[in-house]
């Protein structure tokens, strides 16, 4: 099987600095393959932010995959947002907006659904979903794995619109073989098979270290996965340290997820 941590929504500038050390901590204790960073890495782009989320991210010892989130653009500056909208992100974080990962046992793709012109709302285009499955067309055995902000579906408590084209996405990626689909943006967990797409397993990450919680505290998610089983382990941090919160496992049924019994 192979390991991936699932951290989001990061907002330097609203960041708890006591958690840093202890969840670069936990990162190194728990080995995974591959830190994947479901964006919002600051809270308005500026670039003394950038700077302090470089910094962290400098101190991870994994690989990391990482995409943007709404946030990595600047919201109170409308010039910058139109006209250069990456090039702080590209400067501090990865050029690449749209990264990729392979290995013997998992494909990962990256998928930039910020809309510059729509702020909070995402969008994701036909183009990029053709982009994703052409990228899937030779994984083989390899688990299949996407890695966005904005969630393709929502639950009937989010009052915030779904992002654009992701009904449609949602079904062309279920038909192109993926199976699991990391987004943050929401700042709550939730780990479920997709209500339109049994086949997808839906994994959303809390905020790892921000300070503008809903109802939850700060988590990241620890995924141990092969094409027929993935268990999901939460952390949270109660105080100033994490510790393990939840755990969940599902596995094939023919396409469709179901969630495991509890051990």
């Amino acid at each position: 099987m192979s390991r991936i941590l699932h951290l989001s929504d990061l907002h330097f500038g609203r960041e708890r600095p006591e958690l840093e050390a202890p969840l670069l901590a936990e990162i190194d204790r728990l080995a995974p393959d591959l830190v994947a960073i479901s964006g919002d890495f600051t809270q308005r782009a500026r670039i003394s932010q950038f700077e302090r989320a470089r910094a962290f991210l400098g101190r991870i010892g994994a690989r990391v995959l990482a995409v943007p989130g709404n946030h990595d653009t600047p919201l109170d500056n409308l010039f910058v947002r139109m006209l250069w909208p990456w090039a702080r992100y590209r400067a501090a974080i990865a050029r690449d907006l749209e990264p990729r990962y392979c290995d013997d046992r998992i494909a990962v793709v990256g998928v930039n659904t910020v809309n510059r012109f729509a702020w909070q709302r995402g969008r994701i285009s036909s183009r990029a979903v053709g982009r994703v499955c052409a990228a899937f067309e030779d994984a083989g055995d390899r688990v299949r794995i996407l890695v966005l902000h904005h969630p393709l579906e929502h639950g009937p408590d989010i009052d915030k619109r779904l992002m654009r084209g992701a009904r449609g996405a949602l079904a062309e990626f279920e038909s192109c073989g993926a199976d699991l689909v990391l987004s943050g943006h929401l700042h709550n967990l939730r780990t479920t098979p997709f209500a339109a797409a049994p086949g997808l397993l839906f994994v959303q990450a809390g905020t790892g270290l921000s300070t503008r919680l809903r109802g939850e505290p700060n988590t990241f998610n620890l995924l141990d996965v092969s094409r027929q089983s993935v268990r999901i382990t939460t952390f949270g941090a109660e105080s100033d340290a994490f510790e393990t919160v939840g755990e969940i496992g599902f596995y094939r049924e023919g396409r469709a997820w179901r969630q495991a019994p509890s051990p």
